[in-house]
């Protein structure tokens, strides 16, 4: 059975890195709205075109072009075993494309995952969070003089993780994703698990989640 995956979570949740490593372990292409669309801008296709022009306007893509470029790179052979949407849907209209979407691939499920994690421990996370200045990788203060174990660059922390912004940030999530969890919540294949673990313990859970969702759907 094909897997179609939506991963949620409040900034700072873990959901990124997560992500990666169910992509890994399900053998699933990692499907980001930020990427597909900069590629078919890159590509020129009428899409990409149109998204060009409203951004260069100074405007945001609006919905029937995300969906239009989501739908163009869900059609691709790489996808007919699923996918982990990264980034998308962000607001309800997106969720009703997107079961569209998938109605029209008929291909499997929809299964959305909840990264829960208390805003206190956010806020502890993202003040102590640090980012490569070479790579962009996010890592924690370490031994080593703060130095990227990835690439050996510097690690500093961001101008936006001061509490006063991340508790703001946190305030729009709930108010912008709020519905769009409500959207989703009466579904079978919608599940929370508790971000507020080790990464080992909340994968654990993810892989968990996935799988209990799978199985009510067969």
């Amino acid at each position: 059975m094909a897997l179609n995956l939506v991963v949620m979570g409040p900034p700072g949740a873990g959901k990124g890195t997560q992500a990666d490593r169910v992509t890994v372990n399900r053998r699933l292409p990692k499907v980001s709205t930020g990427e597909i669309l900069r590629a078919a801008i890159k590509a020129g296709t009428p899409l990409g075109l149109a998204a060009k022009a409203m951004m260069d306007a100074g405007s945001l893509v609006d919905d029937a072009i995300v969906v239009g470029i989501v739908r163009e790179r869900l059609a691709e052979p790489d996808a007919v075993r699923g996918v982990l949407l990264d980034g998308f849907p962000r607001t309800v209209a997106q969720a009703q494309a997107l079961d569209a979407v998938l109605a029209e691939r008929d291909n499997g499920p929809l299964v959305v995952i909840n990264i829960e994690v208390p805003d206190d421990e956010i806020v502890h996370r993202l003040l102590h969070r640090r980012v490569c200045q070479d790579c962009g990788s996010n890592a924690e203060p370490n031994d080593e003089g703060d130095v990227c174990h990835k690439c050996g660059g510097s690690l500093v922390q961001r101008a936006d993780d001061v509490e006063d912004v991340v508790r703001a940030r946190l305030r729009v999530y709930a108010e912008q994703t709020r519905p769009l969890i409500d959207f989703y919540r009466s579904r079978p294949t919608f599940r929370s698990v508790n971000g507020a673990q080790r990464p080992d313990r909340v994968l654990a859970a993810l892989e968990a989640a996935i799988t209990s969702a799978l199985e009510g759907t067969s």
